[in-house]
């Protein structure tokens, strides 16, 4: 098959929806000679911040000469984006060719009476035959989720972080923080160190399992500490003290105080690799974290207009957004798109962002996902009375580009299936 040919077949793998649990991933895996187990993994879970923080720490162990993998989900804009080396997309031609590979294996399964894989476990066996075979000194994997029930959480890993807990996927992982954070510390390993920036009850439920299973815990916040210092729309500096080193005047290229703590996550998860032998010091964290890249979060993809994309999905999402643009743009008149999935908690976020912006045009992201996506409109006018409704995403981004007036900011937002389209729109028209 070729690319199209294999994003096709992929596509029609989400006819098997959700359907968690870890034999089928296993099974496809064993028929595959068990490819993740030759590769030394950085397990990554929680809420917010997964993507952030494995950019950031990806980029440290390339800046220590290392080859780095990167399993992440979703992707703005390409499927290829989800594995990278060094920074370097799988080619398409690439994905195609290990879908041939692993489709008989599929059949397989399936005519000796196993349940078909779904769509993100094929995805998550293709990256680990893909890495495998590239050789990667290191594998960071962002779990796709939860954890425990996650089709990642077949790894052994070097070391697990879980970035932070707020509520989310509530019809799959629980109704309470406790519960939540249970499945999402499914992936600590006996003895594996954890690195964690989780808070209150969910930092309770890690430290006991951390115990149970005698896995050294660091905790962002009480092992390591940061101060910020200044910001601008580049970037922001900052001081942190380490377990290892006391750091001054880091850099990162990424807007919002939510992202220092991404950064010291990062720094403690490479500090706990030098305890483990791996060759990094202060200089490659310095650089890795000043190289770092990763769109879609507090990106400004123009100018004039001012025009802000983030992916925010989530409460925690919309609140640390609100308060980067209250920090960032004081006084300035908003104008917001935002499209939401319909497991996501749309109220909440209404509650959060609505409130900032003098316009709101509500869309639809492109994912099967995004049902009763109109329902956002009555959301939003609890807020303000400017509501548009525009179900393609690119006529919502030009509504928002028509209404703003010079001085004002455009914020695109809601989900990352919709702000990565509304991203290449933007770009086009720049």
């Amino acid at each position: 098959m070729n690319y199209q040919e294999a994003l096709d077949y992929l596509a029609n793998l989400a006819k098997f929806g959700f359907n968690f649990g870890l034999g089928r991933i296993q099974e496809l895996l064993k028929r595959l000679n068990n490819p993740h187990l030759a590769l030394k993994v950085i397990h990554i879970g929680g809420t917010n911040g997964k993507g952030s923080t494995s950019a950031m720490l990806s980029a440290i162990l390339q800046e220590g000469g290392y080859r780095v993998g990167a399993f992440t989900s979703p992707h703005l804009k390409s499927y290829t984006e989800r594995y990278r080396i060094n920074g370097a997309e799988i080619s398409g031609e690439q994905v195609a060719v290990l879908l041939d590979e692993l489709r008989p294996h599929l059949e397989a399964m399936v005519a000796e009476g196993f349940e078909h894989p779904t769509e993100f476990e094929v995805g998550t066996a293709l990256a680990f035959l893909y890495f495998n075979r590239e050789k990667v000194d290191f594998l960071v994997v962002e779990v796709g989720m939860g954890g425990a029930i996650d089709s990642t959480n077949v790894v052994k890993p070097l070391l697990s972080i879980i970035t932070n807990v707020s509520m989310d996927h509530m019809d799959y992982l629980g109704h309470t923080i406790e519960e939540i954070t249970l499945v999402k510390a499914g992936i600590i390993k006996p003895g594996a160190p954890v690195v964690t920036a989780a808070r209150g009850e969910a930092l309770g439920v890690i430290e006991s399992v951390c115990l149970d299973k005698k896995s050294p815990l660091y905790v962002v916040g009480r092992d390591l500490s940061w101060q910020p210092a200044a910001w601008n729309l580049s970037g922001q500096e900052f001081s942190l003290r380490g377990r290892r080193k006391y750091y001054e005047k880091l850099f990162i290229p990424l807007l919002g105080r939510h992202q220092l703590v991404n950064a010291a996550t990062a720094v403690a998860a490479a500090e706990v690799l030098m305890d483990l032998g791996v060759s990094l010091n202060g200089d490659v964290v310095r650089l890795g974290l000043a190289r770092t890249r990763w769109p879609g979060r507090m990106e400004i993809v123009s100018q004039k207009p001012l025009v802000i994309i983030d992916g925010a999905h989530n409460y925690d999402g919309a609140r640390c957004l609100r308060q980067a643009l209250e920090e960032y743009f004081p006084g300035r008149s908003i104008i917001m798109v935002i499209g939401m999935l319909g497991d996501k908690e749309r109220a909440l976020v209404a509650a959060e962002l609505a409130g900032v912006a003098r316009a709101v045009v509500v869309t639809r992201p492109d994912n099967p996902r995004a049902s009763n996506w109109r329902e956002l409109a009555e959301e939003v006018r609890n807020y303000t009375s400017e509501v548009y409704l525009l179900e393609d995403t690119g006529e919502a981004v030009r509504k928002a580009l028509a209404l703003a007036g010079p001085e004002e900011v455009i914020l695109v937002t809601g989900s990352l299936y919709m702000v990565g389209g509304a991203r290449e729109v933007i770009l086009a028209q720049s």
